[in-house]
């Protein structure tokens, strides 16, 4: 099973800054599929920003959404978060 995505950041170079219930989080580059299918939808800055968190993965409003499996196996420079605890 792969981590949930719990936050979403759209960034201007249709990156997603992304981050996983695991305390992992990478960067999502969704340039190479913008031209095919319904990803044509978000090629506009303005549809591609109204990007959220649904169902532990990616949605917009606008009818796309990602594949967790997806997210995961593709976000680049996946790292892990440090927790500290207050003492």
């Amino acid at each position: 099973m792969y981590p949930s995505v719990i936050e979403v950041i759209p960034c201007e170079d249709y990156t997603l800054s992304i981050a996983f219930d695991n305390g992992e989080s990478g960067i999502l580059d969704m340039k190479p599929v913008l031209d095919f299918g319904v990803f044509k939808r978000i090629k506009d800055y303005e549809a591609f920003r109204r990007v959220k968190v649904a169902f532990d993965t990616v949605e917009w409003d606008c009818g796309v959404d990602l594949d967790p499996e997806y997210v995961y196996g593709k976000c680049k420079s996946i790292t892990v978060v440090a927790k500290t605890e207050d003492h």
